[in-house]
């Protein structure tokens, strides 16, 4: 019995001790450089996000989150690069749409994103802006969905990608309103825009801050937005949701890190990230990108990843969507 106690007490011993070092290398992160992964080339506005975030990141913690840029495949070897990191919170993943979307529409993924990305905190989430060009005879959501029943398998619905949050996005438009439309795929969301403003195409539910000045030019048509509220940006301009109940289908972005990373580094890493939400002048330069601000928990985040998971796979699956 006593040799029992004492293994117990040994055992409990060392996980004190592991705890206790957990804690330190907390108390003590970051004393190197961080690897922030990013699953898009330079320049866009999902790496302008990263750089803004991690620039303040930088500034409050003492050492460089470096940018490191990995596109191709839609993210999954950005992704994958950061499952297989060390669990230390030095490499961390910039976390998209792509992540929760590609969940569901590729099929044969070596890693499972809900299962091996710890979540760690949101940024923002972006709206889309259903928009079309100006010779459809449309000024709002009811209209043009009447355009649409009227002109069965005339309306061209443009999308930055095949499985893109944009071309989700007018499916699941589709099977909320009861509308049929034909998807056009394009490599990337300028030469969708390019035709829509050429009349090739009718519709497109693409990314704010692509859109943005086209809409503000007057040469696009914004009909409404695929938040629940309305946004900032476009005040004037109304959430689908008010005409097709229940429809929602933001954007959202934070950061994810290995499954294992100590929960110290994870909290200490959510608390330095809620900081700069709440500086004004992030908030405007976020603003400035489309994005409504959403700081929270650590396990907010997580339920966020999990919901949205869910919510694309049913999207995908209902509307037959495939990379085929």
């Amino acid at each position: 019995m006593a040799s029992r106690r004492t293994a117990i007490y040994l055992i409990a011993m060392g996980v004190s001790a592991i705890a206790s070092i957990g804690s330190a290398a907390a108390l003590d992160y970051p004393t190197r450089p961080v690897r922030w992964i990013v699953g898009y080339p330079p320049g866009g506005a999902t790496d302008i996000l990263a750089r803004l975030i991690g620039q303040r990141l930088s500034e409050r913690l003492g050492q460089q989150f470096v940018i490191e840029n990995k596109p191709g495949a839609g993210n999954n070897i950005a992704t994958e690069s950061v499952v297989n990191a060390e669990p230390d919170g030095y490499t961390i993943l910039l976390v998209n749409p792509a992540n929760y979307i590609n969940a569901s529409l590729y099929t044969n993924l070596k890693f499972n994103f809900v299962r091996d990305i710890a979540p760690v905190a949101s940024f923002n989430r972006v709206p889309n802006v259903m928009t079309v060009n100006k010779d459809v005879p449309a000024n709002t959501v009811a209209e043009f969905i009447a355009f649409v029943k009227a002109n069965p398998g005339k309306v061209n619905l443009a999308s930055s990608g095949n499985g893109t949050s944009v071309h989700l996005s007018g499916e699941m438009f589709m099977a909320m309103s009861g509308t049929k439309m034909q998807h056009v795929p394009y490599r990337g969301a300028a030469p969708a825009i390019t035709d829509l403003l050429g009349g090739q195409v009718q519709v497109i539910f693409d990314n704010m801050p692509s859109i943005l000045q086209h809409i503000r030019s007057g040469s696009l048509r914004a009909l409404a937005v695929t938040t629940t509220e309305r946004s900032p940006q476009l005040p004037e301009v109304p959430p689908v949701a008010e005409t097709v109940p229940g429809y929602e289908a933001s954007a959202f972005y934070g950061m994810g890190v290995p499954k294992g990373t100590p929960p110290e580094i994870i909290d200490k890493l959510n608390n330095e990230i809620n900081a700069p939400l709440a500086d004004p002048n992030v908030k405007a330069r976020l603003a400035d990108l489309g994005g409504m601000l959403i700081p929270g928990s650590p396990a907010d985040f997580g339920k966020l990843v999990a919901a949205e998971t869910e919510k694309w796979a049913k999207v995908i699956k209902d509307g037959g969507v495939s990379l085929e």
